[in-house]
């Protein structure tokens, strides 16, 4: 014997409350996921890598144009360094921020300031970037974000927080800029790098 259920019955209106919950459920975790929080570094701090912090080491491959060869920011301690995190090559702000840096470049060589661009996209789309854009700075792949989390830097479902790190002579970070305008940041970045020791 087959039972009806009414949209009146107890049966129905739970239904219909688990219909309305799973959905809700699904959102708030893609929510929570997609605005990341608060990250654990390997050092065993949580967050950005505060001013003072000895800078985590790693490699980066520079452009052809620049001889096409690995770099360590380790290699080029003695001089300031930028390490930039980003989301994405090619999106707007990504390039933006990597033009105006770009853009800068002879302004950062004269002042022996190093620039790495960090984001986990891989080697190859990276080189696609650094050849589309003519950018002279080697751009780091970072697909399991190990780098970004020594640094304390979020991932989020579009990539890594937009975070820029300035590196002192002595291998520490000297400033962090934690919320960045990519149209103008280089120019900030620069001038924070004039007046390290």
């Amino acid at each position: 014997m087959t039972t009806l259920t009414t949209l009146d019955s107890p049966r129905s209106s739970l239904g219909r409350q688990f219909c309305l919950l799973v959905p809700l459920v699904l959102f708030l975790t893609v929510l929570v996921v997609a605005c990341g929080g608060t990250v654990k570094r390997p050092d065993g701090g949580e967050g950005l890598l505060p001013v003072g912090s000895a800078a985590p080491d790693f490699v980066g491959r520079t452009p052809a144009n620049e001889g096409g060869g690995d770099v360590r920011l380790s290699g080029v301690r003695g001089k300031p360094a930028v390490v930039y995190f980003y989301p994405a090559d090619g999106t707007p702000g990504c390039t933006k921020e990597a033009c105006a840096f770009r853009d800068a470049w002879n302004d950062f060589k004269k002042a022996d300031v190093v620039v790495f661009g960090v984001s986990d996209n891989t080697a190859e789309r990276h080189a696609k970037f650094q050849n589309e854009e003519k950018l002279p700075f080697p751009l780091v792949a970072d697909e399991g974000g190990n780098i970004a989390r020594s640094y304390g830097v979020s991932k989020k479902l579009w990539g890594f927080d937009r975070v820029t790190f300035l590196i002192g002579r002595d291998g520490k970070v000297a400033h962090v800029w934690p919320d960045v305008d990519p149209g103008v940041h280089a120019r900030e970045v620069l001038a924070e790098a004039a007046r390290l020791p």
